[in-house]
Parts: C-alpha cells; sequence; structure tokens
C-alpha cells in the first residue's frame, strides 16, 4: 500500500474510532513503527490530525458553525457593542436590510422606535423589531433554513431586486484580503443581493472575524463601505482596508451598559 492510501485509511479510521495507535497502523498496514511515525507526521503537517502519545486523535472542527439558538447563547459584550454603535446609524425614514447574523441581531435589538423601514430574511429579526411599533418591517418571503432560522432562494433573491435601501447590515464569519466569506452558500448568496441593493453596505464582525477566511466568497471588499469591530486591528489588516477605501469604527465595550 502506498503511503497516500495509507493516510486516507489512517483517517478514515478515526472518524469511525476517534483514536488510533502506532501499534493499531502498524497491525493494520504491516508497516514498522518509524512508518507509522512518519505517517502520523505527515498528517500532522497537513493538519489532518492532532498528534497524542502514542497515537493520534481527529483535530476538533474549527469550522463548526453552532446552530442559531445556541449562537444567540454566547452572543459576547463585543458583538453587543457592535449592534449599538450600527444602530446609532440607523436614521429616522431609513431603508435598511438586515442580514442573519447574530451580531447584526444584536443591531436590531438596540434600533430606537423611529419610523424607518427594515427589510430582511431573518425570523428572529423580524420577531424582536415587531414589538417596535414604528418600524415597518418587510419580511423577504422563501425556503426556510430551519436550523439558522432564515428565509432564502430564488425568490428571496428576486423580491430583494425590487427594493432600493439606504443601508444594507451584514454579518460575516470572515473578511480578509480574500473577500467576505461565510459558512453556508444559500445564505451567503443573499448576502450577496442585500450589498447589490444598498447604497451603503456597513460590514459587522468582531476582532475574532478579522483576517480569516470561511467556506464560501459572497463578496470583496472593495464593496463594502465601512466596517465596524471591537478592537484595533493588526497595522496589515488596517493596510487592507485602506487599500479598499473602507472605513472603520471601534465599538467601545466600556460604553455598552451607557443608554
Amino acid at each position: 500500500m502506498f503511503q497516500e492510501e495509507r493516510l486516507v485509511a489512517i483517517v478514515d479510521f478515526l472518524k469511525t474510532n476517534k483514536r488510533i495507535s502506532v501499534e493499531q497502523i502498524c497491525a493494520l498496514f504491516d508497516v514498522s513503527r518509524d512508518t507509522a511515525r512518519r505517517d502520523l507526521v505527515r498528517l500532522e503537517e497537513e493538519k489532518r490530525i492532532v498528534r497524542t502519545r502514542g497515537g493520534a486523535i481527529l483535530p476538533s472542527n474549527p469550522h463548526e458553525i453552532k446552530d442559531y439558538s445556541n449562537r444567540l447563547k454566547i452572543v459576547s459584550e463585543e458583538k453587543s457593542s457592535i449592534g449599538k454603535v450600527a444602530a446609532s446609524l440607523i436614521y429616522p425614514n431609513d431603508r435598511v436590510i438586515l442580514d442573519v447574523s447574530t451580531t447584526v441581531q444584536s443591531c436590531a435589538e438596540h434600533i430606537k422606535n423611529i419610523d424607518c423601514t427594515v427589510i430582511t430574511n431573518s425570523i428572529n429579526q423580524a420577531e424582536i423589531l415587531s414589538s417596535k411599533s414604528e418600524i415597518a418591517i418587510q419580511l423577504l418571503g422563501g425556503k426556510l433554513q430551519k436550523e439558522h432560522k432564515f428565509l432564502y432562494g430564488t425568490s428571496v433573491i428576486e423580491k430583494l431586486s425590487e427594493y432600493h435601501v439606504d443601508k444594507a447590515f451584514i454579518g460575516v464569519a470572515g473578511i480578509s484580503e480574500r473577500g467576505l466569506t461565510n459558512a453556508l452558500e444559500e445564505d451567503g448568496m443573499v448576502k450577496r443581493k442585500m450589498i447589490q441593493q444598498a447604497n451603503q453596505v456597513i460590514v459587522l464582525a468582531d476582532h475574532t472575524k478579522l483576517g480569516k477566511t470561511h467556506f464560501f466568497k459572497f463578496t470583496d471588499l472593495q464593496d463594502i463601505d465601512l466596517l465596524i469591530t471591537d478592537k484595533t486591528p493588526e497595522k496589515s489588516f488596517l493596510d487592507l482596508l485602506r487599500k479598499y477605501n473602507v472605513e472603520l469604527l471601534i465599538a467601545d465595550i466600556e460604553d455598552e451598559g451607557d443608554e
């Protein structure tokens, strides 16, 4: 058996059995301990395993996205402060789009009860805003993504094309030189259309998203106008924002309790 075949087999074994020892590799593939160790070194270099004393386990999945309800339980102080700053940019008579992210939900929670129009594909955002009598809500109809509670599909995108708004507030899983990315393609396709329909595109992202690239790219940095985050980024990231003429707002967490 060639090494590449062995490496695939080792990973498959781990998916079923959670861990593997050097002795098991030797027995399963009839190889020496030195060969087994070389296989583990190679897999570790490719970030496909985590080596342990005498063997290996699979790495935890850094890109696993918790369902919406679980993510709401861990909405951080940082996200709340970002949402508060974002909400302060919504004025009477504005027409705005809110996407489905938990950081944008923090924005919805902080919007004052003013005469404005909000377009969203998020069931949660619509529910939060429904208690604010002056805000008109347009909930986009489409196929329901049950786990994350948003509507998507051709009907959502077609309906979005009929609107033109002042501002779109967009959440991301990652923002880097490769553009804006998220975990779910169906969500990303809707975000892309939202961005196209807005005069000003405002991205809400806590510091853990900066410099990161996730699964699906839905737009480029040059397509956004303003980034709101909670910490001053590294110089290389600031240079990237300047290159694409993206303005930056830093939310002050210490002021979060002040209303």
